[in-house]
């Protein structure tokens, strides 16, 4: 199985951090953010990465280059412009293939064994859900008793910017700039969207304070 990481944002949210560095660069206990993914994915036996990127893209690219320092293969999917998350994703499908991928947000922190998740069968998609954080008690999605994902229904979790998608989801749009929450919020109806409820750590981390956090955090742990 194959892994993309999503790293083509501006990164607006964690200015000033981000005036000179991208967000997935910033370090976090010694080591940039991103490559906490790959270092869990290779763990976990995936070793082929697509990333894409926009800003700040030869910055990235020169930090890691093939990926083989951190036991991967990374393919990059280069954004002239961001395309978000549906885009980024129609863009890369030639890279990606047609089995289904791991898609994992680039500024989430999440200790997840993204091998335990179940096949899709039927389903377009397999969404990883987080209890709601302080600033998002609102949450996204309900979790039916059978694990089926639905865009209406409490109570309610929060989708941990980790997921298993089938390309079928977003090949037949046009390229392009278009969100991915819609076209999951259509396959929910159809009721081709399966989730797993993740209880152990996670961290969004979208802010320069939640930053500051996660690496006390895992400083301690290391310490």
């Amino acid at each position: 199985m194959k892994a993309m990481i999503l790293a083509a944002g501006l990164g607006k949210r964690m200015r000033p951090l981000t005036d000179h560095c991208p967000k997935p660069l910033l370090p976090v206990a010694g080591k940039p953010l991103i490559v906490h993914h790959l270092e869990r994915l290779a763990a976990a036996g995936i070793d082929e990465v697509v990333i894409n990127v926009s800003y700040r893209a030869e910055q990235i690219i020169g930090a890691l280059g093939d990926g083989r320092q951190f036991g991967v293969r990374i393919a990059w999917s280069r954004e002239t412009q961001p395309l978000e998350t549906g885009g980024g994703i129609r863009q890369a499908l030639p890279l990606l293939g047609d089995a289904p991928f791991l898609l994992i947000n680039g500024d989430v922190w999440c200790e997840f064994d993204p091998s335990t998740l179940p096949v899709l069968g039927r389903d377009l998609a397999h969404l990883v859900l987080v209890d709601n954080p302080a600033h998002h008690p609102g949450g996204d999605f309900h979790l039916d008793a059978a694990g089926r994902v639905h865009a209406e229904g409490e109570p309610r979790l929060t989708f941990a910017g980790l997921s298993l998608l089938d390309p079928a989801l977003v090949a037949d749009r046009a390229p392009g700039e278009f969100p991915l929450a819609p076209l999951l919020r259509t396959a929910m109806r159809a009721g081709r969207v399966g989730g797993t409820h993740h209880r152990g750590r996670w961290v969004d981390v979208g802010t320069p304070e939640r930053l500051a956090e996660l690496e006390r955090e895992l400083v301690r742990r290391q310490g």
